[in-house]
């Protein structure tokens, strides 16, 4: 896998979407079609088709709404997961509660998205999982963090410092980078933000995640919320 976060997949990656709601499955082809790099190969309406339909197709990347009838999405990650393992789960919801999360995850879930994030987020969540890798798009990370501060995972002041001696090693424009990694931007995003070409933020990334010692942009989104580095929202168009 690309340490940058960017598709190492042969030919173009195939996806299967599942969602009981036929405008959200149209919704999310359209979005995914703007990539000519992702092809999706079918839809279903339920988990338990979902599941069939991936048997059929050996997609690289299964979206998953969480709430379906017959099978919920969480339990066809689950199966999918346990039988057809070539096939990396991304979850999307409308909802995005701790207890959703937690369960996607706890499956093997690699991705998880909510549905009112930015189209962008889902094209790189798809991109990422199918190399192998993880994606939580931003709400989710920090959801991910408070729980493991609230839990016994550590205080959340000794889980803060531990990131902030992670991130002291790395560059002033390192970290401008990482923080913008931690609400879920693209290389493309980042480098219109600090006013970069995107090849060079695309080194930048490759540099963080090295530095950080983790495997991919949403361990390196952990670990500046956990640092507590995130930038301001960008100014307001008038």
């Amino acid at each position: 896998m690309s340490r940058d976060g960017t598709t190492t997949v042969a030919g173009p990656v195939r996806v299967l979407v599942a969602d009981d709601e036929p405008m959200i499955r149209v919704g999310v082809r359209a979005v995914l079609a703007t990539d000519p790099g992702i092809e999706v190969v079918a839809e279903a309406a339920d988990g338990h088709e979902a599941v069939e339909l991936i048997r059929a197709h050996r997609p690289h990347v299964a979206v998953l709404d969480v709430r379906m009838p017959r099978t919920d999405g969480i339990d066809a990650a689950a199966e999918i997961r346990r039988t057809l393992p070539g096939t990396g789960v991304v979850m999307l919801t409308t909802f995005g509660e701790d207890d959703d999360i937690l369960r996607a995850l706890g499956v093997g879930a690699a991705g998880f998205l909510i549905k009112s994030g930015e189209p962008e987020e889902l094209l790189a969540g798809v991109r990422a999982v199918a190399d192998g890798a993880a994606y939580l798009s931003p709400k989710v990370a920090a959801r991910v963090v408070a729980h493991l501060a609230s839990t016994g995972a550590g205080a959340l002041a000794e889980r803060r410092g531990a990131a902030q001696e992670r991130v002291a090693g790395l560059t002033p424009r390192e970290r401008d980078v990482l923080a913008h990694l931690g609400c879920g931007l693209t290389n493309g995003q980042i480098a219109r933000r600090l006013h970069l070409v995107e090849g060079t933020v695309k080194a930048h990334v490759s540099s963080v995640l090295a530095r950080l010692g983790v495997d991919n942009r949403a361990a390196a989104a952990v670990v500046a919320h956990e640092a507590g580095i995130l930038p301001p929202p960008p100014p307001e168009h008038r």
